[in-house]
C-alpha cells in the first residue's frame, strides 16, 4: 500500500467513524438499547477489509475525478450497505457469530439470557436488533448519496446505481435460500445466475458504477466496468465456496461445516451431486447437527467426484475472460492494472 493510499484509507475510516458517531449521538434520545445497537454497528464498522471502499476510491481516482469528500461518503455509502447486507444474512442464516465473535443477534442474545430471558425468546430479541440495525445501515447509505453536493442529474444517477444493487442483490439472496431448500431441481447455471446478483451487483458492480458516474465517466466506460465487475464478483464468490469448504479455518474465521450444515447450493454441490457417489451422503447435507466425521465424507465426495477440479477450472476461465474484457475496457490503464490485481487477489485469496 502507498503512501497516498494509506493516507486515504485512514481518511475513510475517520469519515465512517464520524457518519456512526453523528447516528449514535441522536440515539442517546431514546432508550439505551437503542444506543447499545449502535455502538454494535459501529464496532462491527471499525473491522474488515473495506474492499468495496478500497475499490469505489481507487476507481474514482483513476478515473481523473477530484472531489475527495464526495468520493469519501460514497465509499462509506457502499461499505453500509455491505454491513446491511451482512447483518441481514446471519439472521437468514441464523448465525450468532462471524469470524469467531459474536454478531449483532448473538450479542444482544446474550445479554437478554444474562438479565434473564428465555432463550428463544432471546434470540427473538437478537434478531429483531439484527434486522433493525440492517433496516438503518440500509437507510443510512442511501441518505448520504441523496445528501451528496454534486449536480442533481449525477445525484439522482446514483441513486439509481444503488437503488438497482439493493434490489438486485436481494433478489439473489432470495434465490440463494430457495436453492437451499432443495424443492425444485437446479444446476450449475441456476447457482452462477443467483451467485451473480447477490455478491457481484453490490460488491463489485456498485462501487465501479458509482465511482465512474460520480467521476463523469463516459456510457460505455460505465458499460465496461459492468461487465467486468459480474464477472469478479463471481470470481470472488466461487473462490468464497471453495474456501468455505477446504479452507483453513484459522485464516478464514469460518467453519468447514456451515456451510454443508446449512445445505447451501454452491456451485461444488451442483457439481457433485451428479456424481453416483452423491445419494450415499445426501441426508448429510443441510443436516444442522453434521459433525466433522460426516464433513470429511462430504468433502470427499465433492473431491473425488471432479466437482472441486471444474469449480477451479471455472474460476481459471473466468480470470482469461475478464482480463480479455479488462484490456479492450475504453478505461484508464492505471484502472485496467488495478482490475487486473483485484481479479488476482479474488481468484488466489486463502481468506
Amino acid at each position: 500500500m502507498s503512501e497516498g493510499t494509506a493516507q486515504l484509507a485512514t481518511t475513510f475510516d475517520e469519515r465512517l467513524r464520524e457518519i456512526l458517531a453523528a447516528a449514535r449521538r441522536r440515539a442517546r434520545s431514546y432508550p439505551a438499547s437503542f444506543e447499545q445497537l449502535w455502538e454494535a454497528l459501529a464496532t462491527m464498522a471499525s473491522g474488515g477489509k473495506k474492499l468495496r471502499p478500497r475499490l469505489l476510491m481507487d476507481a474514482y481516482a483513476a478515473l481523473g475525478g477530484s472531489d475527495e469528500r464526495s468520493a469519501m461518503d460514497t465509499a462509506c455509502a457502499v461499505e453500509l450497505l455491505h454491513l446491511a447486507f451482512v447483518i441481514h444474512d446471519d439472521v437468514i442464516d441464523r448465525d450468532l457469530t462471524r469470524r469467531g465473535e459474536l454478531n449483532i443477534t448473538g450479542r444482544f442474545a446474550m445479554d437478554a439470557v444474562l438479565l434473564g430471558a428465555e432463550r428463544e425468546d432471546a434470540r427473538a430479541w437478537g434478531e429483531a436488533s439484527s434486522i433493525l440495525a440492517g433496516d438503518l445501515m440500509l437507510t443510512t447509505a442511501h441518505s448520504i448519496i441523496a445528501r451528496l453536493d454534486v449536480d442533481a442529474e449525477r445525484r439522482h444517477a446514483m441513486l439509481d446505481a444503488l437503488e438497482d444493487a439493493v434490489h438486485e442483490s436481494a433478489a439473489g439472496e432470495h434465490s440463494d435460500v430457495w436453492l437451499s431448500l432443495h424443492l425444485e431441481p437446479s444446476g450449475p447455471e441456476d447457482v452462477l445466475r443467483m451467485v451473480e446478483r447477490k455478491t457481484a451487483a453490490y460488491s463489485f458492480q456498485a462501487p465501479l458504477v458509482l465511482a465512474a458516474i460520480l467521476a463523469g465517466a463516459s456510457a460505455s466506460a460505465i458499460v465496461d466496468l459492468t461487465g467486468i465487475a459480474r464477472r469478479i464478483g463471481v470470481i470472488y464468490q466461487l473462490q468464497d465456496d471453495v474456501l468455505g469448504l477446504f479452507g483453513d479455518e484459522e485464516r478464514t474465521g469460518k467453519s468447514t461445516l456451515s456451510d454443508l450444515r446449512e445445505g447451501k447450493e454452491t456451485l461444488l454441490v451442483a457439481y457433485a451431486r451428479t456424481d453416483p457417489a452423491w445419494a450415499a451422503v445426501a441426508p448429510l447435507f443441510g443436516d444442522g447437527l453434521l459433525d466433522e466425521a460426516g464433513g470429511q465424507r462430504l468433502r470427499r465426495v465433492i473431491q473425488d467426484s471432479g466437482a472441486l477440479r471444474i469449480v477451479e477450472s471455472v474460476i481459471g476461465d473466468r480470470c482469461d475472460e475478464v482480463h480479455r474484457l479488462i484490456r479492450d475496457a475504453g478505461i484508464p490503464v492505471v484502472l485496467r492494472d488495478q482490475l487486473a490485481a483485484l481479479t488476482y487477489a479474488c481468484s488466489s485469496r486463502d481468506s
